[in-house]
Parts: structure tokens; sequence; C-alpha cells
């Protein structure tokens, strides 16, 4: 036993080399390690865990909702009047503000949990070979140079380069994407193999689905490559959504614009007039205040929040608000193969004989579906050479299938599952089968076979394989009618290559009878005696919905990309049935690994299917789409794709087959596994970014008309028309609920049909800032008008101050009506009643303009007064005079296009 643990070195690429030089570099050998040197290089190299992410606060993640510099401008304001005693003033200000922090700290939801997920796929325990007896271990204090034990269901955990290999397959799909379990040997591969073709290693997260193995280990913890994607996880930085850019830019000109225009005023109000510097003060706050979109923050949280729920109905279960609208503005998805664009349930779908071929109906598990010939469907009892070959599958097979809750599923491999279904669809059962003696399948020879008796049938060898390893031991084959003949295999081996072009795995049966006491098997029992019976072609299937979600994807202008770590030929054969890649070769992750940048940026923008891909070649291929401008989407249900889905714009994970650090990594989750459900989620993204569009164009005339009021007043020497606070109140009452009924709003006609919008366009183009100017003048000189004539009628102040404000809403609310439909008329009574949450929210706001006015303690909070009935038709007339302008002014632009 070797213990000079001080000299021990890292091994580099352990998969390139022989174990008796990995033995060498550890310092160890095949009886392992002492418990003294095992605890000397723990207390060297630390424990194996992964470490633990940096946590952000709950204070933070409260207070960073603060940092936008509108919100800047208010706080400001709020200290100004705090200053001049307007405590009031003040306690609104300040109360708006964090009002809207508060709602953007609850809807944010919870942390990212990417690398707590990672943490859990760690195993707990591990059977480890100390001072020469194999003890069971706590997982984290393995150490390289350990010899671990391996065992059909247990989880690996370290990365071990396999000194033993008995039958080992081992389920990487999580880490490499492969659909199928992973056949391990001990034989040295080239060093410069991926993840997924390192047959002599066996990775920390992984699970053994069948066999026994023996391995040293060589990385644990962070030096892992479970460990390596944790890093990528935690490196990757977050981009910044379309709709946060464009909202970070209008905020920035509209402070500008705010703040200038508050300063001009001043300064007027100073040179013209003998305003008091208090007067000044409260004008320019009142000012700033009246521009600012106070409301617009929390309607926007509000619209994405009922967005959400509007997605959680259709099976996309949002973790992040952001991503619904981003949703709306993607032009490309990068989705996973395995479980998302197709079933990730194996399936026989041809069969091959000597006497013809035959196709299965159906897919995944469930035995529903006949097989047919030609068109017509037959019976194992009428083709003898149809019922020899799914006999040798379903006997020779140590798998089942059982329905659990209406859903079939397999025990067992994938593979042998889908044989196991063939059997059911064929009427075939399996009873009265006595196993006499068994060959495993192993990976040196790819083969499995049994002895088996059966009544009226005899004693047989009955063996499945890969089809070149059948061959070599047959001589001859089943014909016609089940009659023997010379072995054509130039004819088979045709069959096999056409079968593998289009996408499937080939699997071949043979068969031989043997003396009636025969009870044991063994390898020489196999040789060139057997008769070969068929073939039989298996496939992921894809999913039909999912054909037709991307169909319509291309229609809708978004491109759609295939990454996965399966097999080339596979991937384009899936692709090609898809419609994906328009029959090209996929591009393999060898050469994604030698490409540059730039050579990857135009990989990414000429092809559209990619194999054999690593966590590390996804995530470039997402960071070179970005670099192209593209907006990207990436699905995945492997912990190989949690870096990519953090990357991209928005990264959508499995729910059913997703892993927990998938699942945390990204910013949507598909609870039903199903691309279909990705295409109905851009829509719903498409929807909520035209509602919220609308959300905006309706509530800037608010603050536009508002601003008029404070400007002209000031520039002409009027009384303010408004106080500070009563303009944040009709900025709140109108954005939490007139705005509000937008959200609800149905997707429009042709939404689908749209190319994507570019993100670097305009939130508002020319037409809408025309609008909002129009309307804004509208509304602000009705209400400078009507205060102006009531004064000089004799109204007190504040209930000069209180039509104003009456017609300032009203104003909104018949506009609101207008703004359903930004470009088509709303005229018409199925138009104007289609949405009754906006008429539920007219009732609202006017009951709560009721309470401002005839409420004693709205008067001494925001200086209201009780008003006659007979002003009510004021501020009624002008809405409706309002909603027939907006209308005229729709058709007259609609003439003009």
């Amino acid at each position: 036993m070797n213990n000079k643990n001080e000299e021990f070195r890292n091994v580099s690429k352990p998969h390139a080399l022989p174990i008796d030089a990995i033995l060498a570099d550890l310092r160890s050998d095949r009886d392992g390690l002492s418990s003294d040197a095992a605890a000397r290089r723990l207390e060297r190299l630390g424990p194996n865990r992964l470490p633990e992410p940096p946590k952000e606060g709950q204070l933070k993640r409260f207070f960073k909702h603060f940092h936008d510099t509108l919100i800047y401008i208010l706080i400001a304001a709020g200290a100004v009047t705090a200053v001049l005693g307007h405590w009031v003033d003040t306690g609104v200000i300040l109360g708006v503000v964090v009002i809207n922090a508060i709602i953007g700290f609850i809807q944010e939801g919870k942390a990212e949990q990417a690398l707590e997920g990672l943490r859990k796929m760690l195993s707990l325990q591990a059977h480890a070979l100390r001072d020469g007896e194999w003890r069971e271990t706590d997982a984290e204090q393995l150490v390289p140079g350990d010899i671990v034990r391996l065992r059909s269901g247990d989880r690996v955990p370290a990365d071990l380069r396999l000194m033993e290999a008995i039958n080992l397959r081992i389920e990487e799909s999580a880490l490499t994407g492969e659909s199928m379990p992973t056949a391990k040997n001990t034989e040295a591969v080239r060093d410069d193999a991926g993840v997924g073709d390192r047959s002599c290693m066996a990775f920390s997260g992984t699970l053994v689905a069948a066999g026994r193995g023996t391995g040293v280990v060589v990385a644990t913890g962070a030096q892992t490559e479970l460990g390596k994607i944790d890093r990528m996880i935690s490196e990757v930085q977050t981009l910044a959504t379309p709709l946060t850019r464009q909202m970070d830019k209008f905020g920035r000109t509209l402070s500008i614009v705010i703040v200038g225009m508050a300063a001009l005023m001043f300064l007027t109000g100073w040179v013209l007039h003998d305003f008091s510097l208090d007067e000044l003060f409260i004008a320019a706050i009142g000012f700033a205040v009246a521009a600012i979109p106070e409301g617009l923050p929390a309607i926007l949280t509000i619209t994405l929040a009922i967005g959400v729920q509007r997605m959680a109905r259709r099976k996309a279960i949002t973790r992040k608000l952001n991503a619904v609208e981003t949703l709306g503005s993607v032009t490309v998805i990068c989705s996973d193969k395995t479980g998302t664009l197709t079933r990730n349930e194996m399936t026989v779908v041809h069969l091959v004989t000597g006497d013809g071929r035959y196709d299965a109906e159906g897919s995944g598990y469930a035995p529903r579906g006949g097989i047919h010939r030609e068109g017509r469907q037959v019976t194992i009892a009428d083709h003898e050479d149809l019922r020899r070959l799914v006999e040798i599958f379903a006997v020779c097979n140590d798998s089942a299938i059982v329905e659990d809750n209406g859903q079939w599923r397999v025990i067992g491999e994938p593979t042998e599952g889908a044989l196991k279904t063939l059997a059911k669809k064929a009427g075939f059962s399996d009873k009265g089968y006595q196993r006499l003696a068994v060959i495993p399948f192993e990976s040196e020879n790819k083969f499995m076979a049994t002895l088996t008796r059966s009544s009226g049938k005899g004693t047989r060898i009955l063996m499945k394989g890969a089809p070149d390893r059948l061959l070599d031991r047959c001589a001859r084959q089943a014909g016609k009618n089940g009659r023997e003949e010379p072995l054509d295999r130039s004819f088979w081996e045709e069959q096999v290559d056409a079968l593998g072009a289009r996408g499937l795995r080939v699997l071949a049966a043979a068969i031989r009878e043997v003396e009636e006491e025969k009870d044991e098997l063994a390898m020489e029992d196999l040789d060139r005696e057997m008769v070969f019976a068929g073939l039989v072609g298996i496939i992921d299937p894809p999913r039909p919905e999912a054909i037709a979600a991307i169909k319509t994807c291309r229609q809708a202008g978004i491109r759609v990309i295939m990454i996965t770590g399966d097999h080339a030929g596979t991937a384009a054969a899936i692709g090609q049935d898809m419609g994906i890649g328009s029959g090209r070769e996929a591009v393999t992750g060898d050469a994604i690994e030698a490409a540059s940048d730039e050579e990857l940026g135009r990989m990414a923008g000429e092809s559209d299917i990619f194999a054999r891909t690593s966590p590390g070649h996804k995530l470039r291929l997402v960071q070179a789409l970005q670099a192209r401008g593209e907006v990207v989407a990436m699905t995945g249900d492997g912990v190989n794709d949690a870096p990519a889905l953090k990357q991209a714009d928005v990264g959508i994970a499995m729910g059913i087959k997703g892993t927990e650090a998938t699942k945390g990594a990204a910013d949507i989750v598909l609870s039903d596994d199903n691309f279909a459900t990705i295409e109905r989620a851009v829509q719903e993204g498409r929807t909520i970014y035209d509602n919220l569009r609308k959300a905006v164009v309706f509530i800037l005339p608010t603050n536009g008309a508002e601003g008029l009021v404070v400007l002209v007043a000031v520039v002409f020497g009027l009384e303010l028309p408004l106080t500070p606070v009563q303009i944040l109140w009709v900025n709140m009452v109108t954005a939490v609920t007139l705005a509000l009924a937008l959200a609800f709003e149905p997707s429009e006609p042709g939404l689908m049909s749209r190319p994507p919008r570019k993100t670097d366009a305009p939130i508002l183009d020319a037409l809408f800032l025309w609008r909002i100017a129009f309307v804004s003048t509208m509304i602000g000189l009705a209400t400078i008008a009507v205060f102006i004539v009531q004064r000089r009628l004799g109204m007190d102040l504040p209930a000069a101050r209180t039509l104003a404000v009456n017609t300032l809403v009203f104003g909104q609310l018949f506009y609101l009506f207008n703004s359903r439909f930004l470009h088509e008329s709303s005229l018409g009574f199925s138009r104007l009643f289609a949405n009754r949450v906006a008429w539920l929210m007219a009732g609202v706001l006017t009951m709560l303009q009721m309470v401002f006015v005839y409420a004693p303690f709205m008067h001494s909070w925001f200086g209201s007064a009780s008003q006659s009935l007979r002003y009510w038709p004021v501020p009624l007339g002008i809405g409706l005079s309002v909603f027939l302008a907006v209308e005229a002014e729709k058709a007259l632009l609609s003439r003009r296009t």
C-alpha cells in the first residue's frame, strides 16, 4: 500500500492514460490508501463537495429596487417637501416609492437555486478501499487515489478512472445529453475525446444503470466535471432583457427632460412672476411628480405577473418576471433533443426479416398500435419470421414495462423496454419460458444470450445485440416461412446501413436449437452455429406537437437550433424528421472545440444541428449567437445544459425530467417537458409586450396632461390647478385600476405571423409619441380651462382643484377604451364590451373618485372638497370628447396609411 501522500500530483487527462501510470502519479495502488494518507490529502484538498455560492441578503434584494433614475428623482422631491414642511406630500411621495419596491421584491421570488441543485446530485455515501478493507465512507471524505466500488443503482461519488468494468453501464444523460446509458470499459481513449466518449471514466453525479465496476478517484469537488459546470454557472453573467434595456434608456431620457423642464420652469417663474421660493419649489416638485410615471414600474410588474399566471395555465412556470416579456422578442430557440423534441422513450419502428419488412405503430412504452406490412396490419400467427424475431427480443430480455397511474414506464434498460412493448403490440406472451443460463451483455461483446427451455419448442439459445457481432457468429439465416438458408451478409449490412442512416439504433437477433438436456451456456456455444433471425430499428420518437410548433416558430421568424450530446447521425435524422437543419449534416463538438470565436459565429449562423456537444460547447454557441445580435432561448434538462441556460436571454428547463440544477438555472420551467409549450409561451410573451406598450401609451398622457397643467400655470403666473399630492393620487389610481385592465387583453390576430421585434427598437415609435402628445394636450388644456372658468365664476380653490382632478381622471377613463386597440377602431358593441375587466376597473375607479370627492379624511389629506352633482357632467362630457377625438384620429391616420 502506497502512502506517500506529499508526493502525489494531479492527473491531467486520466481518460487517455493507462491505469498503472495514473496510480503512480497519485501515489496509490490497487489496495487503495491508508486512513492516515487519506486524512492528510483531505486536509490539503478539502472535502469532496461543491463550494457554497455567495447568497444575496434580503435587505440588498429589497433596496436594489430603489436603483432607478426616476425613483431617485421622486426621493429627492420627497426630501425637498420635507425640508419645506409639507409632510403630507412627503409621506405620499415616499409611500409610492416604498410600495413600488415592495411589489418588485415580492414578485422577484426566490434567488437562484442552480448551484444548490448541483450539490444535491452528489452522492452521500461511497464504498472505498481503505487500509486494505472495503468500507462505507462518507462521500465528502473521498480524495484522489481512493479506490471506489460501483454497483447498479449507485450514484458515482467522484470522477473515477475505471480499473474494472463488468457489464457496467452508466446513465450520463444529465451530464452529456446522450439518451442511452453508456457502456463502460477500462481501455484508455484518445486525449481529445469529449466527455460523452470517455468510456473508461465514471463521472461524479451520474447513475449506475447496470453492472458493477471499480475505479480510482482522479478528481473531487470543484475539480470534477460536475464542479466545472458549477464554476461555469457561477461565472456566467446574466444579460439585461430587451425590455429592461428599453425601460432603462427611456427612464434616463425622461429623467433628463423632466429635471431640465423643472429647472426651466423654476427660472421662468422666478424671472417673470413674483412667486416666493416656497411656491416655486412646490411648483417644480409638482411638475416633476406630474411628469414622472411613478405608477409605470408597478403596472409593468403587475402586467408581467398576470402574464406569469396565464403562462402557468399553459404549462410554462416562470421563475423570473422579465423572462415573460423577453420570450416575445426571441429570435432563436436552441433546443436539446432528448425529452424536449423527442419523447425520451425508446420505440421500435421498423423490423426486417429474411421474408420482408414490417412497421410498428405507436410511440413510447404504451403497448398501443399494431404491426403492419405493406400497409396492412399483420399478426405473428400468420408470419413465422415475425413471430420468431419478436420471441427472441422478448425472451432474451431483463426488463419489463408496467402501467403506473395510466402511464407506462420501463423497469430496466430503455432499449429492452422498447422490445417488451413490441412484444405486447404483437400479442406475444413470454409465459412458459424457463431461463437455464445467461451470458449478460458486456461492452466488449455487445450482445446478450440466454439458454431457454419452453414447452413444445425444446431448448434453444436466444441472442440479441450489435448486428456486426451477431453476423460474425451466424452461418445461416431464417428465410421465408421460417426455412433456414445460407447467410446473405451483404444484404443484412445494407439493411443495417439503411436503418442507421435514418437515425435508428439497430439491434439484431439470432437463434439456435440445442440438445434438450443442455443446461449451461458458454461463449463457444455461440460460434458460427447461430441462425440470423432479423433486425429491429429503434428510435426515440419525435413529439408530433413539437414538429407543428417548430413550423409555427418558422412562420413567426424564429429559428430553431438543435444542440444535443447524442451522435451526429441520430441528431441529423431526428432534425430532418422535425424540419430542422434542411437535411444538412450535424456539426460535432470536435469542430466547435477547434473553431475560433469568429469561426464559431459563422457556424452558428449557418448550421442548425450540433451533436456530441459538451457543456462548454453549448455555452459558447449561445454566446456566439448573442454576439450576432440574436435573442436566444435555450432549453434543456441535464446538468450539462445549466451554464447555457443561465447565459441565454431566456433559459427554459424541463420540469418532469429536468435536474434541480437545470431548473435552478432556468428562467422558465415547462411542467409538461414539451417543445410545443415553448411556442405557446412565445405567443404569450408577444401578447404581454403588446399589452405593456398599450399600458405605456395609456399612462403617459396622464403625466403629460399633468405636466402641461403645472407648466402653463407657472409660465402664465396662475394658481396651481393641481397640488403634488393630488397629482400622485391621479397617477396611482389610474395606473393600478385602468392600466391594469390592459394586462388582460387577448392576443391580437396574426400575432405569430409577425417577425420578432428588433431589440434596439424604441418602446415608443413616432405614432405612439404623437398619440401621447395629442391626448396629453387635449386633457391638459381641458383641465386648465375647467379650473380657470370655475375660479372666475367664484368657486373656491379646493373645489376648483377637485373638479380639475375629476376632469383628468375621467378624460383618462374614456381614453382607456381607445388604448385597447392601438391602430384599429374601438367603436362597436363587441369591441367596447369584449374586456370585462376594463369595465370592472372603470367601476372601481369611479368609486375611488367618490371617496376622493366626498370622504372628509381625503379632504384633509389631499386638499379635495365635496362637489355638487351638477358639476359631474363636465368631466364626463370632456372624457367622451377625448374618446371620440382619438377615434377620429385613428380613422384619419388609417386612411392616410
